[in-house]
């Protein structure tokens, strides 16, 4: 008989994409184990026809009290061996503790983490990656884990994709949901410029909101072939273009994450946060970018809508 699991990751979408090692290790474990997900409703698509998962249950935060109450319902109904929380706020804590299942683990920063069967310390700041963060949730299953993310792309994402990568080209991802993680627009059009000869186009990532601003960026760009793709592609087939390209730029964000997911090269832009949080690329070929002599740096885990101090050296020294 199958053990059944349930994985909880409702935080931001590179959270989602820094949980799939726990899927794939856990379904390569050697035991017959069948695995259900729980992310918030806008990010499920990420994980959509993903081998390994065999249902996916979304909590939708517009009215997070009925869905809770809904997926707890289920979630008994369904009677779960093992609940892994990777979440570390109340709201899934509520959901795991109230899960019936007999195996109940997360982190110890969860207020509801006193209802868990066993709960493990979350350290940020040491250098330890999140994904080494959350592989120790399941060492009673997984002795040697794979620390790669993985999508499960199929033949539907690198079809979407497959007109754009006639010729050499860069990936760049300028935005993100915190203005102080995002290098100004100077580092993208520098980057352009600078590119080599060899490179004969360059497509700018992201969602529709993202459009305008990426949409200034091309507009400063001579003598280049640069595509404005914001909002034309969804997350699993921006994935897809971005293994391919000779190198993606981007921010401490979910392009990022998207990167490693493929083993892309990357270079990823750190401004008011820090590597050492645990959210750098893992891909073989990567590079960080940051400014390192700041008494301020960094100043906050998610970043800030404006810099703390009104300079933002941080993001603006990158250009020097």
């Amino acid at each position: 008989m199958k053990k059944k699991f349930l994985i909880i990751q409702t935080a931001f979408i590179g959270d989602v994409i820094l949980a799939t090692p726990i899927i794939n290790n856990l379904y390569n474990c050697g035991i017959p184990i069948e695995i259900d997900v729980l992310v918030k409703k806008e990010n499920a698509s990420v994980l959509k026809n993903h081998k390994q998962i065999n249902a996916i249950f979304t909590l939708d935060k517009t009215s997070k009290l009925r869905s809770s109450l809904k997926l707890i319902s289920q979630f008994r109904k369904n009677k779960y061996d093992v609940v892994v929380n990777l979440h570390r706020f109340a709201s899934s804590g509520i959901i795991t503790a109230c899960s019936g299942a007999s195996t109940r683990i997360g982190f110890d920063k969860n207020p509801l983490s006193i209802f868990y069967t066993k709960k493990y310390q979350h350290r940020i700041g040491d250098g330890t990656h999140e994904v080494d963060r959350n592989l120790q949730l399941i060492k009673d299953w997984v002795k040697t884990p794979d620390r790669r993310p993985n999508l499960e792309l199929n033949g539907n994402d690198t079809d979407q994709v497959i007109q754009y990568q006639d010729t050499p080209y860069i990936c760049l991802a300028p935005s993100s949901v915190w203005a102080t993680k995002e290098a100004p627009a100077g580092i993208w059009i520098k980057t352009i410029n600078e590119a080599p000869i060899s490179i004969k186009r360059f497509y700018l990532l992201g969602a529709p909101g993202d459009f305008e601003k990426c949409e200034n960026i091309k507009v400063a760009i001579k003598n280049k072939q640069v595509i404005n793709l914001c909002g034309k592609l969804n997350l699993r087939a921006s994935a897809s273009l971005m293994a391919e390209a000779a190198m993606n730029y981007v921010n401490d964000s979910a392009p990022l994450h998207l990167a490693s997911s493929v083993n892309a090269p990357v270079k990823a832009f750190f401004c008011s946060t820090s590597p050492s949080f645990g959210f750098g690329p893992l891909s073989e070929d990567s590079e960080i970018i940051e400014v390192t002599n700041l008494a301020c740096k960094p100043c906050g885990l998610h970043g800030h809508k404006v810099c703390p101090k009104g300079h933002f050296k941080c993001g603006k020294n990158l250009l020097y």
